[in-house]
């Protein structure tokens, strides 16, 4: 045991020289010193043997504070608050309990993915890397990007409507996809400012969507009654099983796994020593808790604000993020510029989700393909992933009629078959000793977590069959999406199954059957 506490959690992969791209550099992390002194003294040592902690520490909690709150600006984004609002015009208060059960999911596994970054001192793409071998590294590479893409467009336009909005229809969509293209000139300069410069920008904008959604909350005024019902009794019915789905499907998003796993190595401590792993821990699992909250205060927001107002209307089926706000004025404009709040909530919500998917396309290029390149250089490939798509999006599509809505559908499917892909390799990894050390989790947790994500590749396997029965028709289609289908399960029991006892029992009899066929 003594030896754990003396050698680092994970070494470098034998057979290399070069050091791996690193998601931060050592000059640019925060640094903390976990115990009070220089980790010399009686106590220290006496803590670094019986694994006790040193005392809660507001001071502490506030440095480590940062990285929870960039993470929970997945949970924000237009394609989130677009399905809190249909969620709301189309079931009322009766779903609030499965956003609660979503974000308390989604919260397991974010801290899961801050456990992992802390324990290892590598963010998931890296250890993706080294874990499974080249053709399936990039195939998981693929899927992230394929993902990053989707969430970036839907957060593009998503700030070019709120811009639309704002300016009182003068800048048209197209244009305010340029402007929002220029976010990665802010994102870049902020960088270049230091880590906590960058978190104290995201917590000005997260900051103001929870301004701008209370406010329009107080200005609706939903029932409390039907909000507390509604968050802690279940129901659903037939006709908002679409609406859950897509509660549950927008909560967890691939690309969050990733950039949490990295922003949590943003603070520098001593991961030679399992007590200082222990702290970090505990903080970066209050703090994202705490982010969690309130991304969770903002969806419930959004939700009960369009429950209030438009269930059981006949506007309830055609709102979308662009009309969303015209529909609020209508019914509860008068003086109040209602319309307006709303566009500047949807301008936080899309900038700052826009921001965090250039930060998470850099680790997730960098990790899975350990390129060298300059960070600046990275941020402008990544954001051309998804400016050059959303270029197109907000030439062809008209976002008043239901193409739109058909994209945005699209999109979500796109971004939820992606995500066994991000979190079977975040609980395999976890799981491990061998990477994990002391650290991996144990079999109680290991449990609960494969339910859910088993829970959540059923939800997510039933909006993808869902949607591509409504929209795909055709012999050729239906056999070329079966060949996928098939690929795709065989892709996700091989990440299951892959360093299992079973697994390989199968290679060496599959081994076998060759050379006997010889």
């Amino acid at each position: 045991m003594a030896s754990l506490a003396k050698a680092p959690l994970l070494e470098n992969q034998p057979g290399t020289d070069e050091q791996p791209e690193a998601a931060y550099d050592s000059d640019e992390k925060v640094v903390i010193s976990v115990s009070d002194d220089d980790g010399q003294s009686a106590a220290a040592e006496t803590e670094e043997v019986d694994g006790s902690l040193p005392p809660f520490s507001w001071r502490k909690l506030w440095l480590f504070t940062g990285p929870g709150f960039l993470m929970s600006i997945a949970f924000l984004d237009p394609g989130n608050l677009e399905g809190d609002l249909q969620a709301g015009a189309a079931a009322g208060y009766a779903l609030l309990w499965l956003l609660l059960w979503s974000t308390a999911m989604g919260l397991l596994v974010q801290i899961l993915s801050a456990r992992l970054g802390v324990a290892t001192g590598r963010h998931l793409a890296e250890l993706c890397r080294d874990e499974y071998p080249r053709w399936a590294t990039v195939a998981l590479w693929l899927m992230a990007e394929l993902a990053l893409i989707g969430a970036d467009i839907q957060e593009v336009v998503g700030s070019a409507i709120a811009i639309k909005i704002l300016s009182g229809g003068v800048i048209p969509l197209w244009a305010g996809v340029v402007i929002t293209a220029l976010d990665c000139l802010v994102f870049l300069f902020l960088e270049d400012y230091g880590v906590r410069k960058l978190e104290a920008f995201f917590g000005v904008l997260i900051a103001t969507m929870a301004v701008s959604f209370a406010v329009m909350f107080g200005e609706t005024k939903p029932s409390f009654k039907g909000l507390l019902i509604g968050a802690v009794v279940p129901k659903l019915s037939s006709s908002t099983i679409r609406q859950a789905v897509g509660i549950v499907g927008c909560i967890i998003m691939p690309h969050n796994l990733f950039l949490h796993s990295a922003l949590v190595q943003s603070r520098k401590i001593d991961n030679y020593k399992k007590s200082h792993v222990r702290e970090a821990m505990k903080y970066y699992s209050i703090e994202s808790t705490v982010a969690l909250a309130i991304s969770f205060f903002i969806n419930v927001c959004v939700t009960t604000i369009f429950a209030k107002g438009f269930y059981g209307t006949e506007a309830a089926g055609s709102i979308g993020l662009e009309n969303a706000g015209h529909f609020l004025q209508e019914r509860y404009g008068g003086a109040f510029p209602i319309l307006y709040v709303w566009g500047i909530g949807l301008l936080a919500s899309g900038q700052s989700s826009t921001i965090t998917g250039t930060y998470a396309g850099q680790f997730i290029m960098g990790g899975f393909l350990n390129l060298r390149l300059k960070k600046w250089v990275r941020s402008v490939i990544t954001r051309s992933f998804a400016i050059l798509p959303a270029m197109v999006v907000a030439l062809l599509f008209d976002t008043k009629g239901s193409a739109m809505d058909i994209l945005n559908e699209s999109l979500n499917v796109l971004q939820s078959i992606q995500i066994p892909f991000a979190l079977i390799p975040l609980l395999t990894l976890v799981s491990k000793e061998q990477v994990m050390g002391i650290f991996r989790i144990g079999t109680i947790t290991k449990v609960v977590t494969w339910i859910v994500a088993g829970f959540l590749i059923v939800i997510n396997g039933y909006l993808l069959l869902d949607f591509f029965s409504a929209e795909v028709h055709g012999v050729l289609f239906n056999s070329l999406l079966s060949i996928i289908v098939a690929l795709y399960v065989m892709f996700i029991i091989y990440l299951v199954l892959w360093g299992s006892t079973l697994y390989a029992w199968v290679t060496i009899a599959i081994r076998k059957s060759f050379r006997s066929g010889n």
